[in-house]
């Protein structure tokens, strides 16, 4: 352009579906048209190749080998590190803790906190919560007495911004709060409840499992303490995640599990432990996983998160005004920017026979209560169906996920 100003080329999201082998599946005669990506998402030909290459070429255990294999595992082991780190805009991979997932994150952090929990401190978690981010606080409820107080959510979803401040006193010692809902699509102002929390004393977690998805998860602009993703969401495989703390945050935890890697020196009278976040990675870690994560994440950054952010919106809009259409058909939560997740009941139908009665014409989407039992009951609902949109989906298969829903909707009339 004459101004010097250039033109970013419009998302092309065949290309995009073109390296996910299995979006070229048929179920049912029908080609698969695959909504349920909150549960976890297909993975590209990139990661796929890059697990086969690191079996088939450069596999060995981690750290302490001085062999070939070892050092060059070992390298991109710590290199997929480094690329989370940079994924979630945290200051040094010092403060990135491999773990198993989203769920063995907060577990981590929660039995850590849990040593100097005394009956009567209190924790807040809001109604949106996935169950990941509500039994381990349950746990200090039951184990050492702790309360839990919770944030209650507007009617269009949101968070009651005004009841959650006026739950914050002196005893909170813990906010775990999710960056966007799993079934309500609601992405919470995580700053700013960062900021009051910090303002009484208290730690914050905030559960980045679908906001690093469908949002920039930059931990330094958010503050918090801890920050949880999980791999399966980010295109990456299973069994992998991470844990961001801030180096204080991290050293103030004492080790999750005992064991090799994990300590500095042990003798028969005594033991010393490794810094974070070694410290936390007893054992054989999850190598080939997080070299896969790495893989997705350095994937991920070759597009224009406000492009896919777009993208994904329109299809978010297209279904939902499909819906807004259809009598019977309710969604559940309709808050402003909300991501793309679409969770809707059916009058007089099961969440579950809506969703086999989609899969017979190839759309996959999910059902039951989404990991959310707190939230189904704040809603007045007993289940829910949920499509959830990701970067490889189309308007088209937007439009085929409502022709199956009508289809579905129909056969209870």
């Amino acid at each position: 352009m004459a101004d010097g100003t250039s033109v970013k080329p419009a998302f092309d999201v065949a290309a995009v579906r073109d390296q996910f082998p299995i979006l070229k599946r048929q179920i049912n005669g029908r080609p698969l048209v695959y909504l349920d990506n909150a549960a976890s998402a297909q993975k590209p030909r990139a990661v796929i190749d890059r697990l086969v290459s690191v079996m088939e070429n450069g596999y060995s255990n981690v750290h302490r080998g001085l062999h070939t294999l070892s050092n060059e595992a070992t390298e991109a082991f710590e290199q997929a590190r480094e690329i989370v780190a940079r994924f979630l805009n945290a200051e040094s991979s010092e403060q990135i803790v491999w773990t198993k997932g989203g769920t063995e994150a907060i577990n981590l952090v929660a039995n850590g906190i849990g040593l100097d929990i005394r009956e009567g401190d209190e924790i807040i978690v809001t109604e949106m919560e996935h169950h990941s981010n509500i039994v381990p606080w349950h746990m200090l409820r039951e184990r050492k007495g702790a309360v839990l107080r919770w944030a209650p959510i507007l009617d269009d979803g949101s968070l009651d911004m005004e009841a959650f401040k006026g739950l914050l006193n002196e005893r909170t010692k813990m906010v775990a709060v999710t960056h966007m809902s799993n079934v309500l699509g609601t992405i919470n102002p995580v700053a700013e409840i960062t900021r009051l929390a910090h303002a009484v004393g208290a730690r914050v977690l905030v559960d980045g499992c679908q906001g690093a998805v469908h949002s920039v998860p930059d931990v330094q602009a958010i503050g918090c303490d801890y920050y949880v993703i999980t791999g399966h969401k980010l295109f990456g495989p299973t069994g992998i995640g991470a844990l961001y703390g801030t180096m204080e945050a991290l050293e103030a935890l004492p080790p999750y599990q005992g064991g090799g890697e994990m300590i500095e020196t042990v003798e028969k009278e005594r033991i010393t432990y490794a810094r974070p976040p070694h410290r936390f990675e007893a054992g054989t870690p999850p190598i080939l996983e997080a070299i896969g994560l790495g893989t997705a994440l350095e994937w991920l950054s070759g597009f224009d998160p406000a492009t896919i952010h777009a993208h994904e919106q329109a299809l978010y809009d297209r279904a939902a005004q499909r819906l807004g259409e259809l009598d019977r058909v309710r969604i559940l939560g309709t808050a402003e920017g909300k991501g793309s997740v679409l969770a809707f009941t059916v009058d007089g139908a099961h969440a579950h026979d809506v969703a086999q009665i989609m899969d017979r014409y190839g759309v996959a989407v999910r059902a039951g209560l989404h990991c959310a039992e707190p939230l189904a009951k704040r809603l007045g609902v007993t289940s829910s169906t949920r499509a959830s949109f990701a970067l490889y989906n189309t308007l088209e298969e937007a439009d085929a996920f409502a022709d199956a829903l009508i289809k579905a909707r129909n056969f209870f009339v």
